[in-house]
């Protein structure tokens, strides 16, 4: 089983992911955390790039380079623990490309998922959880942290940052709705106990269908 987590910055996803991978764990399922960009040497190199490069970046070229990690990391490590038989949890995935470079920045939905299927060869998630919350909500949480270049930095609450993570949100819903049999909506303002007990109680599920 392939289960990914989205939402935006600020929403918990990284902290339930880990939850998730510890409960699973401690059930005696072989089970692997990954995250984007990431999980490879490559992906780790590109994504230093993504997170802080300091000069300006083209909204396409932010999206191929989301795109070639995830690429890596599909090949190199993805796809061959899926083969082993592993649970595979994942802090982001393809989603957030269409999310954050899609509705975020704009570029073409369509155009971004066929650049996904070539990325992801066709592997995606069986769950998708999306930790929704509101962007003030985000903003909140991420106080008095260094906030890296996607994340808005000290441009957080200028007007144009604003208006660019209230995009994201609202395309991550958009996207929930098209699928709702794949994606679990959950109210992320909601304490981090009440958040994995509702993650626990869908996956529990699926697993027990899988049998």
């Amino acid at each position: 089983m392939f289960i990914s987590f989205e939402g935006g910055d600020g929403s918990g996803k990284s902290t339930q992911a880990r939850r998730l991978k510890r409960r699973l764990a401690a059930q005696g399922r072989r089970v692997t955390l990954l995250a984007e960009p990431g999980g490879t040497p490559l992906g780790r190199r590109l994504r230093r790039i993504l997170k802080y490069f300091a000069g300006a970046m083209a909204p396409e070229t932010e999206a191929l380079l989301f795109l070639a990690s995830r690429a890596q990391l599909v090949r190199e490590s993805l796809g061959p623990t899926l083969a082993r038989g592993e649970l595979v949890v994942c802090d982001r995935y393809a989603d957030s490309t269409l999310a954050y470079q899609g509705y975020g920045r704009g570029l073409d939905v369509a155009e971004l998922r066929r650049l996904n299927d070539l990325a992801t060869g066709g592997v995606y998630p069986q769950l998708t959880v999306l930790l929704d919350l509101p962007v003030e909500g985000g903003s909140r949480r991420l106080a008095g942290r260094t906030l890296d270049r996607i994340e808005g930095g000290e441009a957080r609450e200028h007007r144009a940052e604003w208006a660019f993570h209230t995009r994201v949100r609202e395309g991550y819903l958009a996207l929930a709705r098209e699928e709702p049999q794949r994606w679990l909506l959950l109210d992320a303002s909601r304490s981090r106990q009440e958040v994995g007990a509702a993650v626990w109680d869908r996956v529990r599920e699926l697993l027990e269908e899988g049998r």
